[in-house]
């Protein structure tokens, strides 16, 4: 792997898995971080490769700095976003700011500077409430969040440059992705926390909505392998295991793999609205398997696995007594 690859979003929780593995390798990776006064880097702050890492700090949402970061290079990862749900709720207009507007600069710098292939983050949240399970590429979009309404944007921005300036994207498209690093803000590292933190009754919001759960190191992979797939081009792909897990049952799941008894307390606050809660979520994997030669890996048992064993070593980073917005 010799090309010389963008990865914006590069401190978070996926994309600095991206960056070590494309580091790994052998590729030449800048990476585009938010700009702080603190000049951190996120999760690549401590990482071991940082030395084989090109940083430049950045805000998306300014095109200026987008067009220096893409200036020399062939491949562009998109995944900076604003992701947080309830959040959305509250600042919609940072979402249209963030999730639009700067996946719009990285477009059009891509087009102005020839940019070889673009692999562009979408979301399964864009398809709503599943109408037929499992989901695949074709089935109706429904955003049913500001987030979700910003994200369905940005791909349809994206398809557009696709059939009107040839851009040479593929949207990515990763149901619920977990593992090492992940936002306290999502529900796995939730659950983890609680218990780690001893409690005997753990706080979450609706336990029957279900989700299709792929561990971070193989949607890296998913992403890796669509830079190279020739039919791929203009095309939405999922990422996803081709299986569902409600709340409920992921909780238990976990207090089996922690050898801990789980009792499970509903708070309304952790609820999203009712038209909002997207309350099924299954993917199609087909697309990924045929176009990208994509199969996921790990089990969701043995990706859990994985972790609580990062989290039992990294548990004084999260404040599980916090509810994260």
């Amino acid at each position: 792997m010799v090309k010389k690859m963008l990865v914006t979003g590069a401190g978070g929780f996926i994309g600095s898995h991206l960056v070590e593995k494309l580091v790994r390798k052998g590729g030449k990776v800048k990476a585009f971080v938010h700009y702080n006064s603190r000049n951190s880097w996120g999760w690549l702050e401590n990482s071991k490769y940082k030395d084989s890492i090109e940083v430049v700090s950045g805000d998306i949402r300014d095109a200026d700095i987008v067009r220096h970061a893409m200036r020399d290079v062939d491949t562009v990862f998109h995944l900076a976003a604003l992701i947080g749900i309830p959040y959305s709720y509250i600042s919609p207009e940072a979402y249209v700011e963030t999730n639009v507007k700067g996946s719009l600069n990285v477009f059009q710098a891509a087009k102005d500077f020839g940019i070889k292939r673009i692999v562009h983050t979408s979301t399964s949240e864009i398809y709503g409430t599943a109408e037929f399970v499992p989901i695949h590429e074709k089935h109706p979009v429904n955003p049913q969040s500001p987030y979700a309404a910003s994200k369905s944007a940005a791909d349809f921005f994206s398809l557009s440059f696709y059939r009107s300036f040839n851009l040479p994207v593929v949207v990515v498209r990763p149901f619920n992705t977990y593992g090492p690093r992940q936002s306290a803000r999502a529900v796995i590292p939730t659950i983890i926390t609680q218990l780690l933190s001893g409690k005997k009754t753990i706080k979450l919001g609706a336990l029957d909505p279900t989700r299709d759960l792929t561990y971070v190191e193989d949607t890296v992979e998913g992403f890796i392998a669509a830079v190279d797939a020739k039919e791929s081009l203009g095309e939405i792909i999922n990422l996803g295991n081709n299986s569902e897990i409600s709340i409920r049952d992921l909780a238990y799941l976990i207090g089996k793999v922690m050898n801990v008894k789980v009792l499970i307390q509903e708070e309304d606050k952790r609820k999203r609205p009712v038209k909002s809660e997207v309350e099924r979520l299954w993917a199609d994997n087909a697309k990924a398997k045929q176009l990208l030669k994509w199969t996921p890996q790990y089990s969701l048992e043995n990706g859990l696995k994985k972790t609580v064993e990062w989290f039992e070593k990294n548990k004084d980073i999260y404040k599980p007594e916090v509810y994260n917005v």
